[in-house]
């Protein structure tokens, strides 16, 4: 008669969760949080929920949510082992999305699953993710980490993000108040933002590009890496000095899939598409996965991120006012009458 082996005492760590690490990602958290905080935080990391106050900040709010990821740009970051922007990406799909109807972004949570938890890649991560909410003028005040083996590869992970904003009622953009005659205003992208890298990647691979090879000036690693832009604080100005009629934010879809959703029926846009060059990140993908205009034009912005429709007799203000506040407006298009929402000069 032999003894049976005496198994192995399992814990969490040894399933591959450590705990402790994620207790000490907190910590670490911590400082960039507080570099984050506005009026109306009661309490933000460390309790189940973050608490936030509206009192004495506005007479009738409306509140208004966003949610989005980061997509497939993650598996560029992943394989060239550069975290330190993609949080910005992260805030700026969500905050962008809601200022479009005149919110101001107040507080922003995030998301954040890996295989296996490396402290240090994660801070990298959730500091860029500050860095976004500060260009947003939101506070970071929570989120959820989760170290998931099985479900992910070691170094692979998966990002979320979650924003809410407050508007006045009477000031809410719902697109109600667009008319023929009004203009469209661009205003230009940072590339190609966090849509469209699944084609984008189909592209690198079939030209086997070497992403330390320059374009313009710049490795394309470092093109196709930059961080979305945030529109939120030029926009907010924008809004406080005149009536912006309706905005629309350029992501998945592009143009032709996201102007259409603020035009109301019986309208449509009419965008010149000579009104603007193409960046050349968005030419060298062409070219180099022979795709159709109208498919570049539906997958990628390419080089429009926000379009803002005001009065034609705002147009000169809203630019000088865009312009001040650091973007570089150009006009696009008109409202007309007509079918179809939307169509190119």
């Amino acid at each position: 008669m032999t003894d049976a082996k005496t198994p192995t005492p399992l814990s969490y760590r040894i399933a591959g969760v450590d705990i402790d690490a994620g207790d000490a990602l907190v910590e670490a958290l911590k400082p960039i949080a507080a570099r984050t905080t506005r009026p109306g935080v009661l309490a933000g990391l460390g309790g189940f929920g973050a608490l936030f106050s509206l009192s004495g900040r506005y007479r009738d709010p409306v509140l208004v949510s966003g949610t989005d990821g980061v997509g497939t740009k993650l598996l560029l970051a992943i394989a060239l082992d550069r975290h330190d922007d993609i949080g910005i990406d992260l805030v700026a799909m969500c905050a962008n999305d809601i200022v479009v109807q005149g919110a101001e972004p107040l507080f922003f949570l995030d998301y954040f699953a890996s295989g296996r938890l490396d402290i240090t890649r994660a801070e990298r991560i959730i500091a860029g993710i500050g860095r976004g909410c500060e260009l947003a003028g939101a506070a970071l005040v929570g989120g959820e980490t989760a170290e998931m083996p099985g479900m992910y590869r070691d170094q692979d992970y998966d990002l979320a993000g979650f924003c809410v904003g407050a508007v006045e009622r009477a000031r809410l953009i719902d697109g109600s108040r667009v008319k023929a005659g009004d203009v469209i205003l661009g205003l230009p992208s940072s590339g190609l933002h966090s849509n469209g890298y699944s084609l984008a990647r189909a592209v690198i691979a079939r030209r086997q590009a070497d992403l330390a090879t320059t374009l313009d000036g710049r490795p394309l690693a470092d093109i196709l890496l930059t961080p979305t832009r945030i529109y939120v604080k030029a926009l907010l100005a924008l809004h406080a000095a005149l009536d912006i009629h309706a905005m629309a934010h350029i992501t998945g879809g592009g143009l032709p899939g996201n102007v259409p959703r603020v035009i109301p029926s019986g309208l449509r846009a009419v965008i010149d598409r000579a009104s603007w060059s193409w960046p050349p990140i968005f030419r060298w993908l062409q070219e180099g996965g022979a795709i159709a205009e109208d498919e570049m034009y539906r997958t990628f912005n390419c080089g429009v991120g926000m379009a803002v429709v005001v009065d034609a007799a705002d147009a000169g203000a809203a630019q000088a006012i865009l312009r001040d506040h650091g973007e570089t407006p150009f006009v696009m298009g008109v409202i007309d009458r007509g079918q179809g929402e939307f169509a190119w000069a």
